[in-house]
């Protein structure tokens, strides 16, 4: 398919992927990079994560009916490296939190287990606290402080 059928759907979205993409765009899953309605081949992806070489599709009712044109292209991809999930519209409208928790389990993330483990033994010991702060430690904020990234 071609770059401007790629725009055309970007540009026409299903408020399926509306509601899918405001939760994907902005590094807001995971701090994963998705892009949305991306050529490959003679495919257009509904969203496409490259460092996790990871394709999620959005299948409404008319994929019902085109299950083997859809097994093809998922092998077509899968000979090329990308792994795809897939979510049926419904899935998405009644179970969003599910669905991105699924995604985030594609990406290996152990959505059970949300927090880090515990400091290792001796770390943030010794630490000033400032007046009045309980005990908490003392945070530096230096100039251009920005918000920590995950690795």
């Amino acid at each position: 398919m071609t770059t401007a059928t790629a725009r055309h759907l970007r540009a026409n979205q299903t408020e399926v992927e509306k509601r899918l993409w405001s939760r994907l765009r902005n590094r807001g899953l995971l701090e994963l990079k998705f892009r949305r309605q991306v050529p490959l081949g003679d495919f257009v992806a509904d969203f496409v994560c490259a460092e996790q070489a990871l394709i999620i599709e959005l299948d409404g009712g008319q994929h019902a009916s085109s299950e083997a044109r859809d097994q093809l292209r998922t092998a077509w991809l899968a000979s090329r490296g990308w792994r795809v999930v897939r979510f049926w519209n419904n899935e998405v409208n009644e179970n969003l939190e599910g669905v991105l928790q699924t995604i985030a389990g594609a990406c290996g993330v152990d959505v059970d287990d949300p927090h880090p483990g515990p400091l290792p033994e001796g770390e943030g010991e010794g630490r000033r606290a400032l007046p009045g702060s309980a005990g908490r430690p003392r945070r530096r904020l230096g100039g251009g402080f920005a918000p920590r990234r995950r690795p």
